[in-house]
């Protein structure tokens, strides 16, 4: 009953095709925060006699100050329409067939309005090239705070679902039942924890109960899929507070089950305090617009199932160098079961891995030099100051290391 009084109260502001807020005062995005190409867009669209608005995180990042980091646009234009307008695009998606529009190295995505679509007998939507009208798509999508849809037009904002209310107070709601909504898709689950982290704000009661046990749905997802939302946690610059989220609700263990195994001592062990470490970096150095290498994040979140098998190893008369090699592999390749991480990052991760040990046992003049200019030194390097930081038995071993870099730096410089 909830959600039909909010489609009755909010459809009547859409035919309106504006918003007004409590002060009275008209919610205005300046155009001058939308990307120029994008604006080229709808307005291509609106030109040719289209429908055409901003959609999604672009219209909600933007009416909380924030800086979108891309700009997707729907419109009643079918995929082939829209290609045929611009020379400059090109169709994708299987499951969702829309439109890439390129301008550089900036996508702008348009995509047809979604229509109403049956599910597999499992719940989760499998074909959904079906299309509809405007409140069709809205109701189709994940979050409310997602579902507002701008019009360049006359500076307007669409709203179906209730989404500028929930932005107003700052919490996160699924449109529609939650539970059927994750069963649909469960990558929904991995969503909605990231964008709480992201922008602080609350998951609605309802949104929050069914995440607990619904979280082995994640395991349907093809492992392809699963990487790429990963990836988006990574490197969305919340990373620390998306951990801490989704060991909460139990998802974490679902994508890294070999690592929450190590996670046993709490957040008092060195594990924990390691992994809390890497994050809060990552998310520091994001924030100074510096680039990460998502290949560090893996190797931290990797690092200690790895001592754990080299100790196995170990146990079983293998050396140093063999346990190392041993170890890897298999950590590794139980990881890719759940998803799959590409060969130039996995090499990547071994490298930083590796030199971990070589760091250990290099004493040779000449053998430093070349490991100072090895191509991965700088990343295995700050790895190693990582675990220092993380108080791991490695503080003397970080600062020879310090010390022979800085020479080495002032040497050919």
């Amino acid at each position: 009953m909830v959600i039909d009084f909010l489609k009755v109260k909010f459809k009547h502001n859409a035919k309106k095709n504006q918003h007004i807020n409590k002060s009275g005062s008209k919610r205005i995005i300046p155009h001058a925060n939308i990307s120029k190409n994008a604006l080229k867009v709808v307005h291509k669209l609106n030109d040719s006699g289209f429908e055409a608005y901003f959609v999604g995180g672009c219209v909600r990042d933007l009416l909380l100050n924030l800086r979108p980091k891309d700009f997707d646009i729907a419109t009643n234009a079918l995929p082939e329409q829209v290609k045929k307008l611009f020379r400059n695009s090109r169709l994708v998606g299987r499951r969702f067939r829309l439109a890439h529009v390129y301008f550089g190295r900036e996508i702008i995505e348009v995509a047809t309005f979604r229509g109403k679509v049956l599910g597999h007998h499992t719940g989760m939507i499998m074909h959904d090239n079906v299309y509809g009208t405007l409140e069709e798509d809205a109701w189709r999508r994940d979050f409310t705070i997602n579902a507002l849809y701008y019009d360049i037009k006359n500076q307007s904002f669409i709203d179906y679902v209730g989404g500028l209310k929930d932005l107003d107070e700052k919490i996160i709601r699924v449109i529609g039942d939650p539970e059927k909504r994750y069963h649909e898709d469960p990558v929904r689950m991995l969503r909605a924890l990231r964008l709480s982290a992201k922008l602080g704000f609350a998951l609605d009661a309802e949104a929050i109960k069914p995440i607990s046990h619904l979280a082995g749905l994640l395991q349907n997802i093809p492992a392809a899929r699963i990487f790429e939302e990963t990836l988006k946690w990574f490197l969305g610059g919340n990373s620390f507070a998306a951990f801490k989220l989704l060991r909460q609700y139990g998802l974490f263990a679902v994508l890294f089950l070999q690592t929450e195994a190590t996670l046993s001592g709490g957040e008092e062990g060195i594990p924990f305090a390691f992994l809390s470490q890497g994050f809060i970096n990552s998310d520091k150095r994001l924030a100074e617009e510096k680039s990460l290498n998502p290949a560090f994040l893996f190797a931290v979140l990797l690092w200690w199932p790895l001592q754990k098998n080299m100790e196995q190893c170990q146990q079983k008369g293998y050396k140093l160098f063999p346990s190392v090699y041993l170890a890897t592999k298999e950590v590794l390749s139980k990881q890719i079961k759940y998803m799959v991480i590409p060969r130039y990052l996995l090499h990547t991760i071994k490298e930083i891995w590796l030199l971990q040990f070589r760091f250990l046992y290099c004493v040779d003049q000449k053998k430093t030099k070349k490991l100072l200019e090895h191509p991965r030194f700088k990343i295995a390097y700050d790895f190693l100051l990582l675990r220092a930081q993380a108080k791991e038995d490695v503080q003397d071993l970080a600062d020879r290391w310090t010390t022979l870099y800085e020479k080495h730096n002032a040497l050919i410089m």
